[in-house]
This record gives structure tokens, C-alpha cells and sequence, in this order.
């Protein structure tokens, strides 16, 4: 009778400990999705306003600067704001590529070489002025990034800081496995054991290159180990940067060594 009982206790418990463990990996998700949906929210309402300053500045940018008594000035002021709105709404969509943004240059380059007056030249020069400053506003916000930007992002690249705290610790098919499971939940040490199929120090050691890289931390002594924000954006461009290297692979086919 007192085996039965305990039996039954010990099955209660193991049930109530499981119903736990449900109801926190739900409390994680739903966090993780709320934060997302706010972050996801501020970015836009703090899209929304620099867009309306930004176009603010080109109306009274273009009504300041151009030509006053000039009888095309509307006509011209019109087409100026159109492109350099339709510049800038881009920002919108998250992502701004160069060859949009270089359309939008030769467009206005375009318009100047078929202007007809020496003074268009004040109007064009504030025309190139506001598009050279929403271009720099789209690189701040990190929509935007065009070669030259990159050719002198990558002679600053330091790299032993790179190696020790990004290569390394993805260099690894174990750790990256983990990686990718805990962009989804926390996870136990045995969640991850059972994951990777190491065991003990083996897999402590691949935990620690992690903590050290700071892609993982731990929530506290034998605590679940959870993905920092770190480790969720080397994640997500590592997935970007795959994805657009094997896309130009298959459209190109395999580089051919002569």
C-alpha cells in the first residue's frame, strides 16, 4: 500500500514537473515573441518619424534653396520631391539595395544634364544635397550599405577579435547545432547532451566556447543555457549570408578551376 502511494506521489510529481517545464518554455516563447513584436513596433514608429522630419526637410529644403524667380520652379520642385520621397520611403521596406539607390542617383544626374538655364545649377546642387544626406541617414539606420562603405568597413576589420569572438566559437558543426535550438528555447545541459550526442566535459567544453564568445550564457549555477542577443544576430546573418551565397551559386553554377 505505501509502494503504491509513493509510486503515485512520484508520478504526481514527475507530471507537475513536466507541466512546469511547459509552462516555462511557453513563458520564454511568448516573451521572446512579445519583445520581438515590441522592438518590431518601435522600429517602425521610429521609422515613421524620421521619415516625416526627413520629408519635411525636403519641402522646405527645395523652397529655401532653389531659384526664386525662376517660371519652372514648381515644375522642377515637384519632380525633385517625387524622387527624393520615393528615396527615402525605401527605408520603410527595412533594406535599401545599391542598385535602387543608384537609379535614383542617375535619375537626378539625368534631369541635370538636360536642364536648360545656368542657374538650375543652385536647384541640382540642393537636390543632390538632400539625396547625399538621406543616403547617409539610410546608412546610420543600417538599411543601406553600398561597396565603398564596405571596402573601408573591411581594411578596419580586426582580426583576431573576429576569430576569437565570432569564427571560433561557430566553427564548430556541435556548436552551431546548439546554437540554432536555442534561438527557439532554453535548454538544459541534458537537452543539449541528448542534441549533440556529446557527453560531460566534451560537451561542457563547446558550452564554455560559446560563453566565451558570448553567443550563450547560462541563467544561473546548473541552470538552462539560453541564446543572448549576440548569438541570435550572428545567427540570423550567418543564415542571410548563406542563403545569398548559395542562391548566386545556383543561378552562376560551380566556379570552374581552369
Amino acid at each position: 500500500m505505501e509502494v503504491d502511494l509513493k509510486n503515485e506521489v512520484n508520478a504526481i510529481k514527475s507530471k507537475l514537473n513536466d507541466m512546469h517545464e511547459d509552462m516555462k518554455k511557453f513563458m520564454e516563447r511568448s516573451n521572446q515573441q512579445h519583445l520581438t513584436s515590441i522592438l518590431n513596433d518601435c522600429r517602425s514608429n521610429f521609422s515613421d518619424v524620421i521619415l516625416g522630419y526627413a520629408t519635411g526637410e525636403i519641402e522646405n529644403g527645395l523652397e529655401g534653396k532653389m531659384v526664386k524667380d525662376c517660371h519652372m520652379k514648381e515644375a522642377c520642385k515637384a519632380l525633385f520631391s517625387d524622387l527624393l520621397k520615393n528615396n527615402l520611403d525605401q527605408i520603410k521596406g527595412g533594406e535599401v539595395s545599391e542598385d535602387s539607390v543608384s537609379n535614383a542617383r542617375s535619375k537626378l544626374e539625368q534631369m541635370r544634364e538636360k536642364s536648360p538655364y545656368e542657374q538650375c545649377k543652385n536647384c541640382f546642387s540642393e537636390a543632390a544635397r538632400l539625396f547625399d544626406k538621406h543616403v547617409d541617414l539610410m546608412r546610420s539606420l543600417r538599411v543601406y550599405r553600398d561597396n565603398d562603405v564596405t571596402k573601408e568597413s573591411t581594411k578596419a576589420l580586426p582580426e583576431e577579435n573576429v576569430v576569437i569572438e565570432i569564427l571560433e566559437p561557430l566553427s564548430n558543426k556541435q556548436r552551431l547545432q546548439m546554437l540554432k535550438a536555442l534561438s527557439a528555447e532554453t535548454k538544459t545541459f541534458s537537452a543539449l547532451s541528448e542534441l549533440t550526442g556529446l557527453r560531460g566535459g566534451n560537451l561542457l567544453f563547446h558550452l564554455q566556447k560559446l560563453q566565451d564568445g558570448g553567443m550563450i550564457l547560462q541563467r544561473h549555477e546548473r541552470g538552462g543555457y539560453m541564446i543572448t542577443e549576440k548569438g541570435y544576430r550572428a545567427l540570423r546573418r550567418i543564415s542571410e549570408l548563406y542563403s545569398d551565397l548559395v542562391s548566386k551559386r545556383v543561378k552562376t553554377g560551380p566556379t570552374k578551376i581552369p
